[in-house]
Order: C-alpha cells, then sequence, then structure tokens
C-alpha cells in the first residue's frame, strides 16, 4: 500500500467529527444537514476493530464467531432505538443453509472423439460444480459451442442464433462481450447456466480465455473443492438452482483447446471473434460424458440480524428503506503469511460499521423519516448472496412495501472519497438522489473503472434486484487527491493481494474521515428517498426494471 497505518491514525486522530465538511443548500432540511455533521470516524474504526476482531474467527456463519458479531450488531441497534423486525418480534430471521459438495473420487469426465475415450483428469483438466438437484449425474451428449453464451436481444446479441442445443451439452467462454455496458456485461457473465437450460441444454462446459487469469481452474479449483452453499425451503428443496443442467464443468486452457480437436473453426479464431464480440455457435463434432456425484455435507443455522426505525407519515410509514450490508466472512482457512484467520476487516465489517453509524444518524433526527428505515445484517454473502436473497425472497414485512435497496459492501476507503461509482443508479430515480447527495457532500460521480470485475452481480443489492426493488450500491472511485496515486491501481493491487486472505485486517491504512463521508452519503441518499412524495421507480424502458420489475409493485 502508499500509505502507513500509523500515519492514518494520526489523521483520524486530528479529526473532529463535528468539522468533517458539509456544504450548505437550501434543498435539504436543515435537521439534516444537522444531523450529518455529527457523523463520527472513530466509532467506525471501533466497530471494524471489534467485528474483526481474532476472537470472532472470521464471522463464517454457523460459528460462535458469527454470533458473537450478529449480538454486537443487534446490541447496537437496540441501544440506538431501533426496533425488532425479524421472526416472532425479534432481531433475527433464521435462513436454512446448506453446502453441497462434488464426491471427487465418484465423479468423471470424458471425451468421445472420433469413436475414442479420452478421460480427463479431475483438478487439473477440468472440475465440476456441485448439482443440488442431482444427488447422481450420468450425461452423455454431443457439444455444441455458444461462444459467450449470452442471448441479450435487447443489446442485438445471441450466441444461440440458428443453432438448436436441446439434449446437449454446451461450451461457452467466461465472460460477456466487453461491448456491453458495465452492470449489463455483469448480468450476463453470472446467468449462463439459465439461459443454457432455456435452449434446452443438459450439461454445461466453462473455459476462459488464455489472457484470463482470474478465472483459471488451477485458482478456482481449491475453492471450488470447498463446495456451494444454497438456500432451502420449507420442504429442503435448495433454491436458485438450475435443475435442467445435469452435468457443470470447469475446463483448464488445454483442455479447451482440446475440446476444439474436431471444430470446424480453429480455436485461435474462436478466440479472435470472442474478442472482436462476435456472437458464433457450432457443432464441436465430439461428445462428452459427465458422471457426477453431489453430495450433502452441511446444514448451517444461517441468519440475518433485522431492525426497523419506523417512519413518521401515517400514510408512508408502512414503506421501507432497506440498508443492508453482510455480517458473515470467510472463517479459519488456509494460513497464509502465518495467520489463518480471515478477519474480514473491509469485508465486510467496514460496511456494516458504516451502515451502524448511518443507522444513528437516522436515529438522531428530530423527526423519524417518512418511511421506515430497515438495517439488516445478512449472513451468507459470501457464500452467494444468501442472507439477502433470503430476506428479499421472504422479507419480514410486505414485500411490495420495500421501495429502495442501499447496501454496502467493501466500499473501499484507503484515499479521500472525491469519487464514486454508484452501481445501480443509473436504471432507476434512486440516481437523483445519487446526484442530490453527491452534488451536496462536493462527490463526483465517475464510471465503473473496472467493469471487467462484474462488480454489479457480487453483492447483496442484486439480490433485491431481482425482486424488482430499486438497489444502490456504492463503492469509491479512483480520484485520490495525490497525483502520484491510481486509484484503480490501489484498487486492484488490493484486490490481488490482500482480497479474502487473512492480511484483511486492521492494520490497513484505512482513510476514516473518507468512511465518515460514506455514511454521510448512504444516509442522505436514504434520507431523500424516505422523505419523498413517491416511491423510486425504474427508468421506463431500463433493462433491470424490465427484466425484473413487478408493474403491481412498482408504479
Amino acid at each position: 500500500m502508499h500509505f502507513s497505518t500509523a500515519l492514518s491514525f494520526t489523521l483520524l486522530a486530528g479529526i473532529a467529527s463535528a468539522n468533517l465538511a458539509v456544504a450548505q443548500s437550501k434543498e435539504i432540511p436543515t435537521d439534516a444537514q444537522t444531523v450529518l455533521k455529527t457523523v463520527r470516524p472513530e466509532a467506525i474504526r471501533n466497530h471494524m476493530r471489534i467485528l474483526s476482531n481474532d476472537s470472532l474467527r472470521g464471522r463464517k456463519p454457523g460459528t460462535k464467531g458469527f454470533d458473537m458479531g450478529a449480538d454486537y450488531v443487534t446490541n447496537q441497534l437496540k441501544a440506538i432505538g431501533y426496533q425488532p423486525a425479524g421472526e416472532n418480534s425479534t432481531y433475527r430471521q433464521d435462513v436454512p443453509l446448506r453446502r453441497w459438495q462434488v464426491r471427487e473420487e465418484a465423479s468423471t469426465m470424458t471425451f468421445l472423439i472420433d469413436g475414442k475415450e479420452q478421460p480427463l483428469t479431475y483438478g487439473k483438466q477440468f472440475i465440476l460444480s456441485p448439482t443440488p438437484d442431482h444427488a447422481t449425474s450420468n450425461v452423455t451428449a454431443p457439444v455444441v459451442f455458444v461462444g459467450y453464451g449470452v442471448t441479450a436481444p435487447e443489446l442485438g446479441y445471441d450466441d444461440y442464433t440458428n443453432i438448436d442445443v436441446k439434449g446437449k451439452i454446451v461450451a461457452y467462454v467466461n465472460g460477456a462481450p466487453n461491448s456491453f455496458p458495465s452492470n449489463q456485461r455483469a448480468f450476463y457473465s453470472s446467468s449462463k447456466a439459465e439461459n443454457a437450460a432455456a435452449h434446452g441444454a443438459i450439461g454445461t462446459l466453462a473455459f476462459s480465455l488464455p489472457s484470463d487469469l482470474r478465472n483459471r481452474i488451477e485458482t478456482a479449483a481449491p475453492r471450488a473443492r470447498q463446495g456451494i452453499y444454497r438456500w432451502v425451503d420449507k420442504s429442503g428443496k435448495p433454491q436458485r438452482t438450475v435443475p435442467a443442467i445435469q452435468g457443470a464443468a470447469s475446463l483448464s486452457d488445454s483442455t479447451a483447446r482440446l475440446l476444439f480437436t474436431k471444430s470446424p473453426v480453429p480455436f485461435r479464431d474462436v478466440i479472435t471473434n470472442v474478442q472482436k464480440n462476435r456472437s458464433q455457435a457450432f457443432p464441436l463434432n465430439i461428445s462428452a460424458r459427465i458422471k457426477a456425484r453431489t453430495d450433502v455435507v452441511e446444514d448451517v443455522a444461517g441468519y440475518n440480524v433485522v431492525g426497523v426505525l419506523p417512519g413518521s407519515d401515517p400514510a408512508l410509514k408502512d414503506e421501507y428503506i432497506v440498508c443492508a450490508a453482510h455480517i458473515d466472512h470467510l472463517g479459519v482457512g488456509r494460513p497464509v503469511k502465518g495467520d489463518s484467520i480471515y478477519n474480514g476487516a473491509h469485508d465486510n465489517a467496514s460496511g456494516v460499521a458504516i451502515n451502524l453509524e448511518m443507522a444513528r444518524l437516522f436515529a438522531s433526527l428530530p423527526k423519524a423519516p417518512r418511511r421506515s428505515i430497515i438495517f439488516v445484517g445478512v449472513t451468507g454473502e459470501e457464500m452467494g448472496l444468501l442472507g439477502s436473497d433470503y430476506f428479499a425472497s421472504n422479507p419480514t414485512v410486505a414485500k411490495n412495501k420495500i421501495v429502495a435497496n442501499i447496501a454496502l459492501d467493501m466500499p473501499f476507503f484507503f484515499h479521500p472519497l472525491l469519487d464514486i461509482v454508484p452501481y445501480g443508479a443509473e436504471h432507476s430515480s434512486l440516481g437523483r438522489e445519487t446526484e442530490q447527495a453527491a452534488e451536496f457532500l462536493g462527490i463526483k460521480i465517475s464510471p465503473d473503472p473496472i467493469p471487467e470485475q462484474t462488480v454489479f452481480m457480487r453483492s447483496d443489492h442484486f439480490s433485491f434486484v431481482r425482486q424488482g426493488i430499486p438497489a444502490l450500491f456504492i463503492k469509491s472511485g479512483s480520484e485520490t487527491g495525490n497525483p502520484n496515486l491510481d486509484g484503480t491501481k490501489l484498487n486492484l493491487d488490493w484486490r490481488a493481494t490482500i482480497y479474502h486472505t487473512p492480511q484483511d485486517d486492521m492494520n490497513q491504512p484505512f482513510d476514516f474521515k473518507a468512511a465518515a463521508k460514506h455514511v454521510q452519503l448512504q444516509f442522505l441518499i436514504g434520507y431523500l428517498a424516505a422523505q419523498a412524495d413517491s416511491r423510486p421507480t425504474w427508468n421506463k424502458g431500463d433493462f433491470f426494471g424490465t427484466k425484473f420489475g413487478n408493474q403491481d409493485v412498482v408504479k
């Protein structure tokens, strides 16, 4: 990093919270302006220090450490006057989680080329994803290449044009065309199994471009071998699965090339077409056999923490702005540099800490906002957005009364907050509140600097988007105020060296003044949405509003 921890804390010590800059504006009520000035950088630091302490051992769902973190959040909500909004008049909403794992010794994959079998080596040439809907799978079918595996008619792109994949296995490249807008690119990168099933496929083979080192199976295999989690309904049925897909594999680069042994198009030309965003589909003239055994490994008693600050307007208090951040992290795992506790200070003790301070600002208003404010500390984000998906699918209040979601996860405050990337703001009327709040605080709005990271699909706000609820997910931008410090490089370096390692602890150069500004921004956006006469709406013709928006809910 380019800062020293000691310098960061020295700067923090010199910050008086009342002196945090807040512009004067006739558009922001005086009460809100006054409350904004009371934000406490030291409180954010203290929340983070407690939540990421070694004693919580990484806050993995189902462990004592997660319980300790959830208890801390619950007690903080009680102390500032939030009422229980979980189940049975408590602050808790149970989220039943289950983990599935591939039994490797009972799972194989073979290519059938010119009538000859070519067995592949598990973990080196391929890895299989668990299939929760199928304890055993045995699929043999011809393989069809379908480019990126994307169907996006609104963007004039379809890899399945003029190809029949019913009863077949489809092979596709990870990612989506880089010509797509950032958030649509994220969506289509993450919804390929569903699209394959919709076209009748029964299996999938995924591989990365030779230049894409992030998704190589050498990197993915260790985590893939830990299995997958899903939440289950009351009958024990797993949710967010694709039952039609009976076998799903990821291939190494060399195995992907082998897949094209009999291809009518050379592998190098296929890659060139992919890189030029050209849709393509054709039979590969080989077959694949996938035999898989998927075992239930464990059930986890997950739960969310939910509190509410009731609104003050009799006509609007039964509508809700939901502010979400995930409490969980990865627990204890493989030692890195002599440390095995994955503390998750930035991911996501920081988001919880900022939301707790934001919750306090709402509670400090002389009069509560017109709409009610729900704080939800969710579980299982690291397992696949499970706690937020459970809450958004089974909310503890009427679903059609949840009018907006503002989520926070790893906002990245390692430099002053000069600009933001507000994922989701361009899709709904929440963009207006975002612009107003940012302008008031003197913060610029910037485009996504790392669209290849598909950030829009990777945190809890998307669980609400999927339910047709306008949502925001804000991260700091790349401006640092220092011409010698590249904010994008700093972000990418952190992701490459610290993200999801035990080094994500409090021994990092956090800028708590920037964190406090995140609080002010989140509070002000939520406040403006809570005070507005009309609930937030999707923009006319918006991609996500059209795909997920319920017109009976969003008016």
